[in-house]
């Protein structure tokens, strides 16, 4: 996708950037003594940071600033939809697993939609971090980046919270259900 396709007109930009502005102030907690001026201006300065956070908020992902890397100073933002963002389901883990996949195979691979639209699918780590902030997934689940030993062997690890626990499990990289799709981050 070329340069001028990731850039939102002025009036999106402006409309984007009330709706981040909103859901900032609404949940200041997972943010605290970060101003949102500041926040802003960084957005503002990387349109195509922009563009991918759009990306984000068009496929469901509801995305909000969760910390700042101590060592870069960069903003991290997570999706912080309720439940796996919508616009991003029924896909398959990887590439490797989509042309694998013989039989009816779903329309793309979670790592493919991830790279379009210029965000990282969260790992078990960050996946663990997004439930301290928050009750998520509780009626769908997300896939989460696969360690390679696991992902040799055919297999993909995916997370939700059940029963006030948070779980990570695994399934074959190939499967793809309506209730699993991916969250994703982006660093501006």
């Amino acid at each position: 996708m070329a340069m001028a396709d990731k850039k939102l007109s002025n009036e999106s930009k402006n409309e984007f950037l009330e709706v981040l502005k909103s859901r900032f102030l609404e949940h200041s907690a997972r943010h605290e003594g970060i101003s949102w001026d500041d926040v802003a201006e960084r957005i503002e300065n990387n349109p195509e940071k922009l563009w991918s956070l759009w990306q984000m908020e068009e496929t469901g992902g509801e995305p909000d600033l969760v910390k700042v890397d101590s060592q870069t100073g960069q903003y991290i933002f997570y999706d912080c939809s309720p439940e796996t963002p919508a616009g991003r389901r029924n896909l398959c883990y990887d590439y490797a697993a989509l042309v694998g996949r013989k039989k009816h195979p779903p329309q793309n691979s979670a790592d493919r939609v991830a790279r379009e639209i210029g965000i990282y699918m969260l790992d078990e780590e960050e996946y663990a971090y997004l439930q301290t902030i928050g009750e998520f997934d509780l009626k769908t689940s997300s896939w989460l980046v696969t360690p390679d030993d696991v992902r040799k062997h055919g297999g993909a690890i995916f997370g939700d919270r059940r029963y006030d626990r948070v779980f990570t499990y695994h399934n074959g990289a190939d499967s793809y259900y309506g209730s699993r799709g991916f969250r994703g981050s982006l660093r501006v």
